[in-house]
């Protein structure tokens, strides 16, 4: 729909008053410079630093630069016609369809904030974790709300993505796509660079680049958002991508994204004025909803000064682009109200403030009444108006709020449609093994579901876990919040928001990455990992196991007909996912997924044998995610051990009574004894002080301790067990320890089997069938085995184990160790092999620099498919 006929005040189409040239200045203003830039305020400086170009990154030689008023950029004189980058000021105004940021804390790498364009220091840095969104956390609130779109929210769909250009904060050999120059820096903020293909160019010479996305090297990986649906109204960013609300984040989740709880003020401004300085320091709210939070901007003028001035630097401090002769300051005293509704007991109807007394140095920035009101009407829609409501009066109530909301405040009109809602909620934490009447019952008696409005999908009895579609928004987030306040049986339920993948939309071959992140995992660089792939990847497939385990993930991808899982974590993380997958295989459409893994354990000895290293040690994501990609699938078995099992008559009868057995699958090793009786101590040492155990240093300094306190410990174990392999008995020599091999890798990487060819057994492989036997005479026999001076006592290999325990005695599986009472304990195959993915041995071509497929933090080599 086309604009208005007039254009008064057409916001986007207007520039700020500073860019005016006028004929009289007074005593403190400087002259300024009229060019062709979008917004910005140019005037000439003295330069007393060293300092550099936003628009080509190139040294500023000489005294004599010129930088914006408002947003800081700095630019060469022969380079101020050539300015293409958007002030901040007006960097709303290009934005049609806010999409809000999901701010947290910043990380360590140096980066500079988008929207004062200076670096970022200290612990008041955000960023947005689902793009590369950097900004101080005072600039947060005018920051502009262009955050990727990750998928369809229940309105157009749209099947062809363009580039969502991010502005600086790229690697230091990023290079231009069109003149293949460098077009980084590491000094200020400079380059654009797309946020899904990684194009990377200069701010004049991206925008001739075509404006279709193709998602770069990673597009068979990247689930694309044209393929995921989800019904987003009621809900945050935070909640439809499952990001973890006990994250320090910032609640600046709104239309506009920018709610905050601290006063906003002005880096360059917090100085109060003195006589001396001939400046003075006023306190400007923008609205009466930010009188009534006390969220303000300090703005610095000379003593001397035009009112229309004073306007036009309260405007800039907000950075609205709008012309001072629409607004007006008035004088503002929090302590001189004559009542603490602000919004409503503001001013009189003759438009004279009511305050008992007035402060100077307090002003609310006003907009002057108007007899004509421009509004631009687009054709998507956010928020649907009320059947009572007017639209001008709706404007006029914002723009009393916020200014600054108002100028990033967009009307949209669609044609009316009788949209079902469907909103799909994971419920979890309910008891296991229910049937879907009882999980109804349990739905109905702590949350009150409504029977005609929640309709039971998926039924995980195994979890304990439901899928609810519901037709209702407020009775979603209704079930949404209570669930998580909701205790049964002493468990707290968790409740999270799954959005829908449309299998019918997904390209032909593509093989879309499924991510599992233990944040716990690898100290503080779990965390970081998390972020990089959610703005690597498309943040739906990179799911949290804090928030639910590996069933969210698997759920959400089970229409889609191939797909490959990453896992972040130790070996335990990955014992965890398989054990899941194998328990839902039958329900998901992919029945064998390949998995990956990045080692953040302390052993990591499933990784070691598959190439992906002995533990991360802060490798690129991007390159991680180009070997995940090259990896060639294997098979690797997957074993059952039934715990207490009971000794069967020949005619089939049991002799006695007893509970069922319990059952674990082994994916790694099975050990007893003084391996196991390590592990036990380790594990009681860490749950006494669970946060001195972040590295993999200490965990292994911990592992020490503990076996020099066994140095003089003697367990005759062979009198303890008897060992039965293949269904034939094996006599045991005089050890402490027995273990049972899946894997050629033990205890943080050793050979216990060792290398030595031996006619007698046939050469050991992960997929091959059969168990290695092997024992362990005590811990000095471990530490030698770990040195790689000796190997541990071959004894046999087989492919189904039986023990007999005569009394207690540790036991571990895959590093998870207990006492194990005495009775049977039987090891057979867990049924088919699973499929792991091996990282290729070929070394990976250095990377170019293309920008054509680079990413965020690298650049990436010539494009290919999977």
């Amino acid at each position: 729909m086309a604009d208005g006929g007039r254009v008064k005040h057409d916001s986007s189409s207007s520039s700020p008053g500073p860019r005016r040239i006028r004929t009289q200045q007074s005593p403190g203003s400087k002259a300024r410079y009229s060019v062709n830039a979008p917004g910005h305020c140019f005037r000439r400086v003295t330069l007393t630093k060293p300092t550099f170009c936003h628009h080509c990154s190139d040294f500023i030689w000489g005294i004599v630069g010129f930088v914006c008023e408002v947003c800081n950029f700095m630019s060469h004189e022969k380079c101020l016609k050539h300015v293409r980058t958007v002030c901040s000021c007006m960097a709303p105004t290009q934005v049609r369809v806010p999409v809000a940021h999901c701010f947290g804390p910043a990380g360590q790498k140096k980066r500079f904030c988008c929207v004062c364009r200076k670096h970022l220091e200290g612990s008041s840095a955000l960023r947005c974790e689902v793009c590369e969104l950097h900004v101080h956390s005072d600039c947060g609130p005018f920051s502009v709300s262009d955050c990727r779109v990750c998928h369809q929210d229940g309105g157009q769909d749209i099947d062809m993505y363009q580039h969502h250009w991010r502005e600086g904060n790229m690697s230091s050999g990023a290079r231009c796509e069109v003149c293949r120059r460098t077009c980084s820096s590491s000094d200020t903020l400079a380059g654009m660079r797309c946020e899904w293909c990684g194009v990377t160019a200069h701010a004049s010479c991206y925008i001739i680049i075509p404006p279709e996305c193709g998602m770069g090297r990673l597009r068979n990986m990247i689930l694309h958002p044209s393929c995921v649906r989800i019904c987003s109204r009621n809900f945050s960013k935070m909640h439809c991508y499952r990001i973890s609300e006990n994250s320090q984040h910032s609640e600046m989740d709104n239309l506009d994204g920018v709610d905050t709880q601290s006063p906003v003020t002005s880096k360059e401004t917090q100085s109060t004025g003195s006589p001396e300085t001939g400046k003075q320091t006023l306190k400007v709210f923008d609205g009466d909803d930010a009188a009534k939070r006390n969220q303000f901007r300090l703005v610095s003028i000379p003593r001397i000064i035009k009112n229309e001035e004073v306007v036009e630097a309260s405007l800039r401090a907000f950075y609205i682009p709008d012309e001072p002769q629409d607004y007006e300051l008035q004088s503002y005293s929090q302590q001189g109200l004559f009542t603490d509704d602000i919004i409503n007991r503001n001013g009189t109807p003759d438009n004279k403030p009511i305050f008992k007394d007035t402060v100077s140095d307090s002003w609310l920035l006003r907009s002057k009444p108007r007899e004509v009101e421009v509004v631009k009407i687009y054709l998507v829609q956010r928020q649907v108006l009320g059947g009572q409501e007017i639209l001008l009066d709706k404007l006029q109530e914002i723009r009393k709020t916020s200014l600054r909301q108002m100028n990033q405040t967009r009307f949209f009109i669609e044609e009316s449609r009788n949209r079902v809602a469907q909103v799909n909620l994971l419920l979890g934490g309910f008891p296991t093994q229910l049937d879907r009447e009882e999980y109804t019952h349990l739905l109905s008696e702590h949350l009150a579901v409504k029977s005609h409005l929640v309709t039971i999908t998926h039924v995980y009895s195994g979890q304990g876990a439901v899928v609810l579609q519901i037709s209702c928004f407020s009775e979603a987030e209704r079930i949404y919040m209570l669930a998580k306040d909701t205790s049964i049986s002493g468990k707290q339920l968790y409740s999270l928001v799954i959005p829908e993948i449309m299998q019918s939309k997904l390209a032909k071959g593509s093989c879309p990455l499924l991510v599992f992140v233990n944040p716990k995992s690898g100290g503080l660089k779990g965390r970081e990992i998390l972020y990089s792939f959610r703005k690597l990847l498309n943040p739906h497939q990179v799911f949290e196991l804090t928030s639910g385990g590996p069933l969210p993930g698997l759920h959400t991808f089970r229409d889609v007909p191939h797909f490959r899982i990453l896992v972040c974590g130790g070996d335990g993380t990955v014992g965890w996912v398989l054990g899941v997958l194998e328990s839902i295989r039958h329900k998901i459409t992919c029945r064998e997924p390949a998995i990956s893994i990045i080692p953040m354990g302390t052993g990591n000895d499933l990784a070691r044998v598959l190439r992906w290293g002995p533990g991360y040690s802060g490798e690129d994501p991007y390159n991680i995610l180009l070997s995940v990609d090259e990896a060639e699938e294997v098979q690797m078995d997957r074993w059952t051990i039934l715990l207490d099992a009971q000794e069967m008559t020949e005619d089939g009868e049991v002799n006695g009574f007893l509970e069922p057995p319990k059952i674990v699958h082994m994916n790694n090793y099975f050990g007893l004894g003084i391996d196991a009786e390590l592990s036990l101590d380790f594990h009681h040492a860490r749950e006494e002080d669970p946060d001195k155990f972040n590295s993999r240093f200490h965990n292994k300094g911990v592992y020490v301790k503990v076996g020099l306190q066994k140095l003089s410990h003697t367990r005759n174990l062979h009198k303890d067990i008897s060992l039965q392999v293949d269904r034939q008995d094996l006599e045991l020599p005089s050890i402490e320890g027995l273990i049972f091999l899946n894997i050629p890798s033990w205890g943080s990487g050793a050979d216990l089997w060792g290398s030595d060819s031996d006619s007698r057994f046939e050469r050991p492989r992960i997929d091959d069938g059969m168990l290695e036997v092997v024992g362990v005479t005590g811990v000095v026999h471990m530490g030698q085995v770990q040195s790689g001076l000796r190997s541990g006592i071959r004894l046999a290999q087989g492919s189904y184990i039986r023990i007999s325990v005569n009394k207690p005695i540790p036991v571990q599986v895959d590093g998870e160790p207990w006492i194990q009472s005495p009775g049977q304990i039987i090891i057979s195959a867990a049924g088919p092999t699973v499929c792991m993915l091996r990282k290729s041995k070929t070394k990976q071509k250095k990377q170019s620099g293309s920008l054509k497929e680079g990413r965020s933090d690298s650049s990436a080599p010539s494009d290919g498919g999977q």
